[in-house]
């Protein structure tokens, strides 16, 4: 078993320090977790990723890997055992600069207005008050137990600490010079940029035509775009045989069901350029590259035998100079939210937006109290964020409670009780500046779980233009800076498959994957535990317009990214923050959230990854 452990290391391209020591302590691993060679380097490569590791396998990294693996094999006894309640607190740290975070404690506004739902009797919760549906006074939980509050564990740039926000209304920040803080008391435009799919899942019902007829359609696309640039030449068919370089366009697929990196690498190309042909993909030549099944890309390179294609390069991006989908970007559904009936000259409106952005789940898995969302509510009243954005699972269906199905009330009523009614008496403390935007999970109890999925349905006309639910994914304009957000964890899921060369970030890499291929969700075939009905609304899925800033919510370490495309002109760069704002709960402990200040561009933006 050795000699298997050193060939899977070598396949994944990684490179063994000590080698003696480490084969043996793998061994030992795979006796001991009854692992196999295959399962153990994947786990490697997630431990590596999740810790932004380069390409070589220390020593040093074995025992924090030994505990990386008991917390999986743990995981996956608490899965089969339904209603144990095990947990051990285990977050993903950005290397070790929490060693020197700084501390925020924030002090919760005295006095509210008791605004709550119509159909519910309830009293507010906010600041720490339970109502009778909630968490008993006398009740302590191990979240309400911890101590670090509030800490800073990552920044972009920098981010001011306000420690009276009133006092600094309409004060110049002379601590802060070169960043602006967005003053809180403005209310941004909001505008709704993505399409919407129709409600209900149809996933039983999704057609091999139309699962067809969207990957063709995304490799024609490509294949149109690649030529607009005039940088390549009109695709051909890579499957025939011919000693001269060829240019071909196609989605990278496996030859048979399984993992990519464990099959010979394939190229579709389309119907109209090859009759939907696959060929062998030959990538010895490649010193760089980074594939992923369901991953549309030019290649050049020659055939000579007709059965593999030698690839001198692989072509992973469309140049921002021309349009991927323009007919889908002009199509697109905007939708104007504000309702004051009054025209608004763009030019008027700052491209600056103060942002708290947050991931579920929302409660810890030891009670359904929500003590997570009431914390962070708090933490919004005192820091005034234009906008706070919310990312699903709301009501978990991971949830060891949901998942026992012996509660007295339906999702809908515990959606409408714990979370609409915090987020009614948010709104109504905060005045008309407040905006909230939802954006539903596919692990949301309540709702349609098939993706891409509609907005939540939730009939709050009175606050309809203050609490406003988009699709997943979807992406909004606020204050015209554009915001996609995509409650799906595709990292994690692009972590797994993709195969790579050369590459020194693989964070950086997966999540550029994304905005290259001008798509939320490129992965084909789907992840096993991921509903994709290609029949709702396959123009969902992808990006009509590059968003200044992508929130895609992972499991992987918590991250803000600055990442930086092709421009339209040469030399030219367009940038996007890239969002992981972790979750938001850990098993019975605190997560993770984002403060971000965006100000016209993202290089003079800010950013905070904090501990709730």
């Amino acid at each position: 078993m050795e000699d298997q452990i050193r060939a899977e290391f070598r396949k994944n391209n990684f490179v063994l320090v000590e080698e003696e020591e480490i084969v043996q302590k793998c061994l030992t691993f795979c006796i001991n977790y009854n692992l196999s060679p295959s399962d153990l380097v994947s786990s490697w490569d997630l431990y590596s990723i999740n810790r932004q590791l380069e390409l070589i396998v220390s020593d040093a990294h074995m025992d924090a890997f030994r505990q990386q693996l008991q917390i999986e094999q743990k995981q996956a006894i608490i899965e089969k055992e339904q209603g144990l309640h095990t947990y051990t607190d285990v977050t993903m740290e950005f290397n070790d600069e929490h060693e020197d975070a700084k501390e925020i404690v924030p002090t919760s506004p005295a006095g509210q207005n008791d605004v709550h739902l119509d159909s519910f009797d309830a009293t507010p919760i906010m600041n720490g008050s339970m109502h009778k549906l909630g968490k008993p006074l006398e009740l302590v939980t191990p979240f309400g137990q911890r101590k670090d509050k509030f800490v800073v564990h990552s920044t972009l740039n920098s981010i001011p600490v306000v420690n009276d926000i009133k006092k600094e209304q309409g004060k110049e920040n002379s601590d802060d010079d070169v960043i602006k803080r967005v003053h809180p008391s403005q209310r941004c435009s909001l505008e709704i940029l993505s399409s919407q799919p129709a409600p209900g899942c149809r996933y039983m019902y999704d057609r091999i035509e139309d699962k067809f007829n969207c990957l063709e359609d995304r490799i024609m696309k490509y294949s149109k775009a690649l030529v607009a640039s005039q940088l390549y030449e009109e695709p051909v068919d890579p499957s025939v045989a011919s000693q001269k370089s060829i240019f071909a366009v196609g989605m990278i697929c496996c030859e048979e069901e399984g993992r990519l990196k464990e099959k010979p690498i394939m190229l579709q190309s389309s119907v109209e350029h090859s009759g939907g042909q696959r060929v062998r993909l030959d990538l010895q030549k490649l010193d760089q590259f980074s594939l992923f099944p369901g991953q549309v890309v030019g290649v050049e390179g020659h055939n000579p035998s007709g059965h593999y294609l030698i690839a001198t390069k692989i072509v992973d991006y469309v140049p921002l100079s021309v349009s991927v989908d323009a007919d889908t970007f002009r199509q697109t559904k905007r939708q104007a939210v504000d309702h004051d009936n009054q025209p608004v000259d763009p030019s008027d409106i700052p491209s600056d937006l103060s942002l708290i952005i947050a991931s579920g789940p929302f409660t810890t898995t030891d009670n359904l109290f929500f003590e997570p969302l009431s914390e962070l509510l708090a933490y919004a009243q005192r820091t005034q964020p234009q906008l706070l954005v919310l990312l699903g699972p709301f009501i978990d269906s991971e949830h060891p409670e949901i998942k026992k199905g012996t509660l007295n009330r339906t999702y809908d009523e515990l959606f409408r009780l714990e979370v609409l009614r915090r987020l009614q008496d948010y709104v109504e403390y905060m005045g008309s500046a407040a905006r909230v935007i939802l954006v539903p999970s596919i692990r949301d109890a309540h709702h349609d779980y098939v993706f891409p999925q509609p907005a939540f349905d939730i009939n709050l006309a009175d606050l309809s233009h203050q609490i406003t639910c988009i699709t997943n994914p979807g992406i909004i304009s606020a204050n015209k800076v554009k915001v996609g957000c995509c409650s799906v964890d595709v990292l994690k899921q692009l972590s797994t498959d993709v195969v790579s060369r050369g590459i020194k970030n693989r964070m950086t890499t997966l999540t550029n994957h994304l905005l290259s291929q001008r798509s939320f969700y490129p992965l084909y075939p789907p992840a096993e535990d991921t509903p994709v009905d290609l029949s709702l609304a396959p123009e969902a899925l992808q990006m009509s317009t590059l968003p200044d800033i992508l929130i895609i919510p992972s499991d992987l370490t918590q991250f803000v990214k600055v990442l930086s495309l092709e421009g339209r002109n040469e030399g030219e760069e367009v940038k996007c923050i890239c969002v992981n704002p972790g979750r938001l709960a850990r098993g019975e402990g605190s997560g993770h959230f984002v403060q971000l200040n965006f100000h016209a561009t993202p290089d003079s933006s800010s950013a905070s990854v904090i501990r709730i």
